[in-house]
């Protein structure tokens, strides 16, 4: 057959063919040379390859996977439902569950406290439930800036969970997202929409009184206090009355 005859795809079947032939008869007798070749030159042979191999690796740039960011919504129900697992209903200790909740409140884990908002009726004793189904007597510590905080004894077993950042309303912004369950359990979302020395002003609706509001990080921005839609009582108070719980506890066990 003359070569003139043949098509541009066998022309290039046959060049692949005659490439890969001379590969393996290069190869084969690279290696037979090198089998009858001097030990110092088969070394020398071995250290290049070798150089070459660690040059092209160091060369090579390392691919880095990394997660996807979580999305607003991911965020959303995070901090809901972290928000939903410090919520906890606040008995009156002589009643116990036998009557309706008279308030609800967020439970602090590091300071072993309950946040709520002041209201009439809130008794000095009372029974926290908390949402893992366990009921702990607790008893008021302190209470001012429209706030009360219930403690527990040192003795008492208390539910393990990650605590909040307490976020100061000056680190606040105009527009950012809050986040709220209501006190019938249904979750609600707004904005910052003022801040001022009267508490916090937000688009969110009536969540109820000691009803907590976060941001997407599940952080405490403040407490509803009830009284007027969408205001909130910050986290500012909340840290002065925590301090001085404190302060009291550390004077009394002095005393």
């Amino acid at each position: 057959m003359n070569i003139e005859d043949l098509s541009k795809a066998q022309l290039i079947l046959l060049t692949i063919l005659v490439n890969f032939v001379t590969s393996v008869a290069t190869g084969i007798l690279t290696v037979s040379l090198l089998d009858h070749a001097p030990a110092l030159v088969t070394q020398t042979v071995n250290r290049v390859v070798e150089h070459t191999i660690e040059t092209v690796a160091s060369v090579a740039p390392a691919t880095i996977v990394q997660a996807p960011a979580p999305s607003n919504q991911d965020l959303v129900t995070a901090a809901i439902g972290t928000d939903a697992m410090r919520t906890v209903a606040i008995y009156a200790a002589e009643t116990g569950t036998s009557t309706p909740a008279i308030s609800i409140g967020t439970y602090l884990p590091k300071s072993r406290s309950v946040i709520t908002a002041m209201q009439d009726g809130l008794p000095r004793e009372t029974l926290i439930a908390f949402t893992s189904g366990a009921y702990v007597p607790a008893s008021l510590a302190h209470q001012g800036g429209q706030l009360a905080i219930y403690g527990f004894s040192d003795g008492v077993s208390l539910p393990k969970m990650t605590s909040p950042a307490l976020i100061a309303a000056g680190d606040l912004k105009l527009g950012q997202t809050v986040l709220a369950l209501s006190a019938d359990g249904s979750a609600t979302t707004g904005i910052v929409a003022r801040v001022t020395n009267k508490g916090i002003y937000t688009t969110l609706p009536d969540i109820g009184a000691g009803s907590a509001a976060v941001d997407l990080s599940g952080n405490l921005i403040g407490i509803s206090t009830g009284a007027t839609p969408g205001l909130l009582i910050p986290s500012n108070v909340i840290t002065g009355l925590l301090t001085a719980t404190s302060t009291a506890t550390s004077t009394a066990a002095v005393k």
